[in-house]
C-alpha cells in the first residue's frame, strides 16, 4: 500500500470529490459548536460546496486548488485566491488562504502542513508577497495551526453562515 503522500494542482474532473471533501471536513470541524445553527450550516453548505459551485470556482482564472492524496485517495485540499485582498493586509500582491480542508481521520498526519507548504512555495513562485486568510474566531485548532507558520491578526471580518454573521479573525503573513 502506498503511504507517500502527494500534493497536486486540481482540475475539473475532481470537482465532485472535493465538493464532498469540503462539506464533510466542514460539517466535521463545526456542527457540533453551540453557536452553530444546522439551519446556517445547510444554507451554507449547500451554497459553497455544491459540486457546481466548486466546478465554477475551479474555472476561475484567479482560483488555485491543490489536492493531497494518500493512496490513490484524495484526503484534502486547499484553495488559494490571487487578486484579493481584505483592507487590513498589507502588500502589493497578497494571496488568500480560501480552504485548508482535511477529512477528520487524516487530521493530525501531516496533510495540512503539506498543503500549507505547497501554498506557501507557490505564493513565493508567483512573486505574492504576503498570504491571508480568514478564521473564525471559536476555531482555536485552526487558529494555533496558522501560528506556527507565522500568520498574525490584522484585522476582522464577517463570515456569513447562512443567517448567522459570525467574525472572522483575518491574519496575514509575509511571505
Amino acid at each position: 500500500m502506498e503511504t507517500v503522500l502527494k500534493i497536486r494542482f486540481a482540475d475539473a474532473n475532481d470537482a465532485e470529490t472535493l465538493a464532498h471533501i469540503a462539506w464533510k471536513s466542514f460539517y466535521d470541524a463545526f456542527a457540533d459548536h453551540p453557536r452553530n445553527a444546522p439551519e446556517d450550516m445547510k444554507a451554507y453548505m449547500d451554497e459553497a460546496f455544491s459540486e457546481a459551485a466548486i466546478a465554477e470556482d475551479l474555472a476561475d482564472k484567479d482560483a488555485v486548488y491543490f489536492v493531497a492524496e494518500l493512496a490513490g485517495k484524495m484526503v484534502g485540499y486547499a484553495k488559494l485566491k490571487q487578486n484579493s485582498r481584505e483592507e487590513c493586509v498589507a502588500g502589493e500582491r497578497p494571496i488568500e488562504l480560501c480552504r485548508l480542508y482535511s477529512l477528520s481521520d487524516y487530521i493530525g498526519k501531516g496533510i495540512g502542513k503539506s498543503l500549507m507548504l505547497e501554498c506557501l512555495e507557490f505564493a513565493e513562485d508567483e512573486k505574492h508577497d504576503v498570504m491571508w486568510l480568514g478564521v473564525w474566531e471559536y476555531n482555536f485548532r485552526a487558529q494555533d495551526f496558522y501560528k506556527k507558520f507565522g500568520f498574525e491578526k490584522c484585522g476582522e471580518h464577517v463570515f456569513q453562515l447562512g443567517s448567522d454573521p459570525q467574525i472572522d479573525w483575518v491574519l496575514q503573513k509575509r511571505i
